[in-house]
């Protein structure tokens, strides 16, 4: 069986895990995939990198932000690890980066002894795409659409305890452009 080059690990990158492999995904690119089914509350695969100082993370983040507004890449791929160091998972080595976002996730994401891990929050199937909520803020939310199209997506790629408040806003901003659209139209 041959396999499509986008299903391909890039140089350089391996995924260690008996439990996913890399391969197109229509969500965003390339995700993970369950090589096999998947029990509940099973650690499926580490979220590796180059551990960085909460400044460091500050500068690469916003230097990886520029350089995906030119290229179109993924943004960052920095996740907080405790209060003092993050992860730069940014790295070949790191095939979990490859996992998307999705508002109704199958895994999720934990802290064990300095180590990120995904796991499996339910069974998960042979062939299953992995997600899990990436919890980003408000801060941006624009920026960053979500296209899991799940039935309770909510349009942007933000951690549930902020879908209240994003509900909020989407509706103030919707309420605007109605009145500007009512102003027009007299």
């Amino acid at each position: 069986m041959s396999r499509n080059k986008k299903d391909a690990l890039l140089p350089g990158e391996r995924c260690d895990s008996k439990w996913c492999s890399v391969r197109s995904s229509g969500i965003h690119g390339r995700g993970l995939f369950a090589t096999r089914k998947i029990p509940a509350q099973t650690n499926i695969i580490e979220y590796k990198g180059d551990r960085i100082s909460k400044d460091e993370a500050n500068e690469r983040g916003w230097a990886q932000m520029d350089h995906a507004k030119d290229t179109g890449d993924a943004a960052v791929y920095i996740f907080t690890l405790n209060d003092e160091w993050d992860i730069d998972g940014n790295v070949p080595r790191n095939a979990a980066r490859l996992i998307n976002h999705s508002c109704e996730p199958n895994c999720e994401a934990f802290i064990d002894d300095d180590q990120i891990w995904i796991a499996a929050l339910r069974k998960i199937q042979k062939g299953e795409e992995l997600f899990f909520n990436y919890g980003f803020d408000l801060e941006n939310y624009e920026e960053h659409p979500c296209y899991c199209g799940t039935e309770n997506c909510v349009g942007y790629i933000t951690g549930e305890d902020f879908w209240p408040d994003l509900q909020k806003k989407l509706a103030a901003k919707k309420a605007t452009e109605t009145r500007k659209s009512k102003k027009k139209k007299d």
